[in-house]
């Protein structure tokens, strides 16, 4: 087990509603464009996959898709979507969980690497992504910058979301590389407001990149986004691509 914090039952039946908006076409239709490009006639991996919201429409494109999910509630969530044989999930961590034969393709969306919550952990999923890749083939991470650049002078807290129905903000352990999200949620229509938090380690691109050589991967490619903007120091998440040697 990884220091991952784990998805309990009301989190896994209430994410895809709360994530409604990164299951639009507008959000989607350029993240499976550029995953199946990369999965080629191969299959592809995705670590972390959830409730299914990016594996589910890739496998509904033609690609085969396996996945591995720590959380038994949001894979159970996954499987009301699709069953077993389309597309297998093993329940485990994915630092460390193996799964049979080789993918041209390991990806890991929305942040996901930073549940991993320390250095080592992350270089692990590193060298997992790299023992499932055939050679030549790809890994993918989608990842916030983190946003240091907007914290005052001797604060530790970014707002993030500030909305009718949201307020989420993060804070900021500048020693250890961990950001806590904060979310105050409306929840109904008394007027009550759920809390929440959650633990992440965030990572520089730079860092990323050492871990990929680590594991025996070399940089292919940095976007922005999944429509293919180009990465500058302005840019609020990164897309990145390694490959395996051939």
């Amino acid at each position: 087990m990884t220091s991952s914090e784990l998805w309990t039952r009301a989190t896994a039946e209430r994410y895809d509603a709360e994530e409604d908006k990164m299951s639009s076409a507008a959000v989607l239709g350029p993240t499976l464009a550029f995953l199946a490009e990369l999965a080629g006639d191969g299959r592809a991996l995705e670590f972390a996959i959830g409730t299914g919201r990016v594996g589910v429409p890739l496998r509904e494109r033609g690609v085969p898709v396996v996945g591995i999910e720590l959380s038994e509630h949001m894979a159970a969530v996954l499987r009301r979507k699709i069953d077993e044989q389309m597309l297998p999930v093993t329940i485990g961590d994915m630092a460390t969980t193996a799964v049979p034969g080789g993918f041209t393709l390991v990806y890991l969306v929305y942040n996901t690497i930073t549940n991993l919550l320390t250095q080592d952990e992350q270089v692990e999923c590193f060298r997992n992504a790299a023992r499932h890749l055939m050679p030549g083939g790809r890994f993918v991470i989608e990842l916030e910058t983190p946003p240091l650049r907007l914290l005052p002078p001797g604060q530790v807290a970014v707002p993030f979301d500030i909305s009718e129905r949201h307020l989420g903000f993060d804070t900021f352990d500048l020693v250890e590389q961990i950001l806590v999200s904060h979310h105050l949620t409306l929840d109904g229509d008394d007027g009550r407001y759920r809390r929440g938090s959650s633990r992440h380690r965030y990572a520089w691109p730079a860092e990323l990149d050492l871990m990929a050589r680590i594991a025996g991967l070399e940089l292919e490619r940095r976007v922005a986004d999944w429509s293919g903007t180009a990465f500058t120091q302005d840019s609020a998440k990164h897309i990145s691509v390694w490959r395996k040697s051939a």
